[in-house]
């Protein structure tokens, strides 16, 4: 098992005593150190702001600051971080105060040998590691018991609050539990609605010593009363004397109400089904009729105590209400609900369509003892659906034509997706070519998400050399099959242009003049903005040239820099397949170590939605600023991430495609 690594700030002016404290660590068998000195405090605050320190030994008399002051500007500045404080004797009262506000331990420097300063370390961390946790722990009870919604409480036998927690005081509608406990004295007078209430609740605790679901009205602070639910149990010392009763407050105000509602909408449910239009009836188990509305007994034309206890087969005609009672049983032995619709005979005759929901009537104990229906006349309704239905029928046809269609439209996008798909690299070369991407000095990712099927944006990497790499980026204008095409039109161009692929302005001059051939003979007015670099890992330099394409960002990470890359000429080229004879100046940067070029199109920042006008290229290096930190893959999906949040319905309005360039180099 590998050794324990100690990571050590030393913080001491004398050098010869610097070096004979590494020595000791050095020499140690059992424990790894990592030793950073430092001979000064500021110099030692420095690498605190760092990170990444296990243990600091502190020497008291420093050039910039001595005594406990040392101390605690160390203390303030890494307070998760064990402090050793080293003094002379004449320091040692300083020490001492030290290790009294939180030092974990300190040395005379004239007393220290190797054993005693290692265990001095090793006893210093663990005690910190175990305070740490017991803080944790302490953190975590008191965050659950001022967080719970619950109250909680502790309180003497005669009613007198030992302790209660937030939750219990907004309950009873104090501000704290201090002023709860100030002013809420002998609970059964103050707090209880019932004057026999707390007499109840101790002689329940007398005999169980635990009682569940206690179930009072009680007074809040401003005198409203509320239902609450106690759960407590009797806390005993070892000879089983009463010490305190210790449990939770649930407000159970809002179900109380619900419950009173409940029995309140049973006299509305009556009000309602005698005065609703739908005919409503109930039947038991052997399907007699137990209840029926005034509707249903207008239908039936007979009075409500005539129909009670009675069947179907009292009122229709026996297939009719054979039928009735075998769907009623359906319903009966499964539980489901049942809607449908249905001819219906009046005793009165004649014949007429019923839209009837039938279901089940539950006891308390979730037993099926009856069913519940409810019908009304859509005769009118059925047969205007049955005009309908001829004309659904005759354009069903059309429909079934124009779905052919569509899905032979469909299978031609899918298939032209593929296709682009398999355009889109999806693995990158390595410089210095080797079979790990991860040595490779430089490293890439991108990002592809069309708006349609198919989109107008592509971008490739290319090994020009083992140590040269060229990496071009299009967007050619509008969305579609169209732009599509013309991508894969660039995608070959440049594939073919390879040899002179070394000067970015050549090759894009090349490319211009080839598409404004293809493009004047196809007659199709599109043009691509585009942008071309090439990597040199020999000459440490970066070329690169634009043809009318959003600007790249360099994040230069060794400086904390974001910045967007210069205009190659000064002047601003023309798109490619635009003009004859367009110019495409070539410029030339140093390639610095941990230098990250984002490329990209003009998607990222296309926004629609009410804040259109905020998202522009400033907007974009101020949040790759931001972000310029993190890997490329998640600057990238946090980009794309801001500009759906942005976006009104959640959707890109435009291709966007970034590739990033990441030089892994010293």
């Amino acid at each position: 098992m590998e050794t324990e690594l100690i990571r050590v700030l030393q913080i001491e002016d004398v050098p010869k005593f610097a070096h004979l404290t590494q020595e000791m660590l050095a020499s140690a068998s059992d424990l790894r150190f990592e030793v950073q000195w430092v001979s000064s405090l500021e110099k030692g605050l420095k690498c605190l702001e760092s990170g990444g320190i296990d243990i600091v030994l502190l020497d008291l008399t420093l050039p910039d600051c001595t005594g406990i002051e040392s101390f605690v500007k160390t203390r303030s500045r890494a307070p998760h971080v064990p402090i050793i404080v080293m003094s002379s004797l004449d320091d040692e009262n300083v020490a001492v105060r030290a290790v009294h506000q939180g030092a974990q331990d300190h040395l005379v420097k004239g007393q220290i040998d190797k054993h005693l300063l290692v265990r001095s370390i090793r006893y210093s961390i663990e005690r910190h590691r175990a305070e740490a946790a017991l803080l944790r722990a302490e953190e975590k009870y008191r965050s659950i018991f001022e967080n719970t919604v619950e109250g909680i409480f502790q309180t003497t036998a005669t009613g007198n609050y030992l302790s209660a927690n937030s939750a219990l005081a907004r309950i009873y509608g104090y501000g704290s539990s201090d002023e709860l406990i100030a002013n809420l004295k002998d609970v059964g007078v103050r707090l209880y609605v019932n004057p026999g209430r707390r007499a109840d609740f101790i002689a329940l605790m007398e005999q169980y010593d635990v009682v569940t679901e206690f179930e009072s009205e009680v007074y809040r602070k401003d005198g409203g009363i509320i239902w609450i639910s106690e759960n407590v149990r009797a806390v005993r010392d070892s000879e089983e004397k009463l010490l305190f009763y210790e449990g939770t407050v649930q407000d159970i105000t809002a179900r109380k109400r619900a419950e009173q509602k409940i029995l309140d909408s049973e006299v509305l449910y009556h009000s309602l089904v005698e005065n609703l239009p739908q005919n409503i009836l109930r039947k038991d188990l052997q399907e007699r009729f137990t209840f029926a509305n005034q509707r249903f007994c207008a239908t039936l034309g007979k009075p409500l105590e005539e129909i009670l206890g009675k069947t179907d087969f009292d009122f229709f005609p026996a297939e009719l209400a054979a039928k009735y009672q075998q769907d009623d049983r359906r319903i009966l032995e499964t539980g489901e609900p049942l809607e449908t619709v249905e001819e219906h005979q009046p005793p009165r005759g004649g014949k007429i369509y019923v839209n009837v929901v039938k279901t089940p009537i539950y006891d308390a104990d979730g037993k099926i003892i009856g069913l519940q229906g409810i019908f009304w006349d859509i005769t009118e309704k059925k047969r205007a659906e049955e005009r309908e239905q001829k004309v659904k029928e005759e354009l069903a046809r059309s429909r079934e034509e124009l779905r052919l269609k569509n899905e032979q439209m469909e299978e031609d996008l899918r298939m032209a997706r593929e296709i682009q798909q398999a355009i889109i690299p999806q693995s990158y070369p390595c410089f210095p070519k080797s079979g790990n991407r991860n040595e490779s000095a430089l490293q890439f990712s991108h990002r592809y998400i069309p708006t349609g099927a198919v989109g107008g944006d592509f971008f490739n990497v290319l090994a020009l050399s083992p140590t040269k790499a060229g990496v071009f980026i299009c967007d050619v204008m509008g969305h579609g099959v169209r732009s599509a095409l013309v991508t894969a039109i660039v995608r070959a161009l440049v594939e073919e242009l390879t040899p002179m692929a070394a000067d970015p302005g050549q090759l894009l001059a090349q490319l211009n003049r080839d598409l404004r051939v293809i493009l004047r003979e196809s007659g199709t007015p599109l043009f691509t903005t585009a942008f071309y670099l090439v990597a040199d890992l020999d000459d440490r330099c970066v070329c690169y040239a634009n043809a009318g394409h959003p600007r790249p960002l360099v994040i230069h990470r060794s400086t904390n820099e974001v910045e967007l890359l210069a205009i190659p000429g000064g002047e601003s080229s023309p798109a490619l397949g635009l003009f004859d004879g367009a110019v495409y100046p070539t410029a030339k940067i140093p390639l610095l170590p941990r230098d990250l070029y984002l490329l990209f199109t003009d998607g990222l920042y296309d926004v629609a939605g009410p804040n259109e006008d905020a998202y522009d290229p400033d907007w974009l290096q101020r949040e790759v600023q931001k972000r310029m930190h993190l890997p490329v893959g998640s600057i990238f999906d946090e980009l794309i991430a801001e500009i759906r949040l942005a976006s009104t319905d959640g959707e890109l309005a435009d291709d966007v495609c970034l590739v990033g360039m990441d030089a892994a180099i010293d």
